[in-house]
């Protein structure tokens, strides 16, 4: 049995709130650049190289890419062999948001319920995901989920009979309804299968993949390459004016479900995919 201090928890879960609203991963940039190349709007082209500069200060200058310093989100692989000490790790990881949020100038969006709106003034408490497995480390994936585009996410429980091409319809109309509103070029988590709560967890987690990896299934791998072409024809475009990149990527997660069920969520993410990650 491994022990780790709940203050390490905490000092690397405040770094984790900092480096993701400061700096975006190099494949997020590395799509941006693709993107303004690519784009044939000439508007578009304009929009996208005013977020790559909007990136660049925001790193140099260490300011958060955006306003909306989102939900504090955690997908954490616990070891079997690793316990914390002096507190949870639930403690641990609201302690490290508590801190990371205030140390660090983020907005404090969380309200303590949702009908009364009260802000909870330290962006807790955050939303936490954590998986048993093998070994003596904690990897933790930390997501600060803005709004806009978690807004415009949704879930459909279909029927087996909708088939791939009930999937797919579900997928491209909540991206053509969103429209703007996620703040494109977005990438597209898609859960399929599982159950109501579990597919839409998978559309969070597949936010998480490199963007232009590859999935590792034929089928999956075909059926995102055709989602992501049929979405840039929409039209949408950088920031809503019309163009031909409106998603970066379409990203798959699928996992086993009831002989009667077909249940299909679809998560949104901004073109600021703020992430980052620790092992400890």
């Amino acid at each position: 049995m491994r022990d780790i201090p709940a203050i390490d928890v905490i000092h690397a879960t405040a770094e984790l709130c900092r480096k993701a609203n400061y700096e975006l991963p190099d494949d997020v940039v590395q799509a941006l650049e693709r993107a303004s190349r690519r784009e044939q709007s000439p508007l578009g082209r304009t929009i996208l190289k005013s977020i790559l500069q909007n990136a660049s200060i925001a790193s140099e200058g260490s300011y958060p890419i955006c306003q909306d310093c989102g939900v504090a989100t955690f997908f954490v692989e616990l070891g079997s062999d690793v316990r914390i000490e002096g507190m949870t790790l639930e403690q641990a990881l609201t302690e490290g948001t508590r801190k990371g949020y205030a140390e660090h100038y983020l907005r404090n969006s969380i309200v303590s319920d949702p009908m009364r709106r009260e802000n909870t003034g330290d962006n807790t408490p955050p939303s936490i995901h954590t998986r048993l497995v093998e070994g003596d480390k904690i990897r933790i994936l930390f997501m600060p989920k803005g709004s806009g585009s978690e807004n415009m996410s949704s879930v459909e429980m279909l029927s087996p009979s909708d088939g791939l091409e009930g999937v797919k319809k579900t997928v491209i109309e909540c991206v053509e309804k969103a429209g703007a509103k996620p703040c494109p070029p977005i990438i597209v988590g898609v859960g399929i299968g599982g159950t109501f709560d579990k597919c839409a967890e998978l559309a969070k987690l597949a936010l998480f993949r490199d963007i232009g990896s590859k999935h590792p299934e034929p089928f999956y791998d075909k059926l995102e390459r055709q989602l992501l072409k049929d979405i840039n024809s929409l039209g949408i475009g950088p920031l809503g004016f019309g163009g031909t990149v409106t998603a970066f990527a379409v990203h798959i997660k699928a996992a086993p479900c009831h002989i009667a069920s077909l249940p299909v969520a679809v998560n949104l993410q901004c073109h600021a995919a703020r992430r980052a990650e620790i092992v400890l």
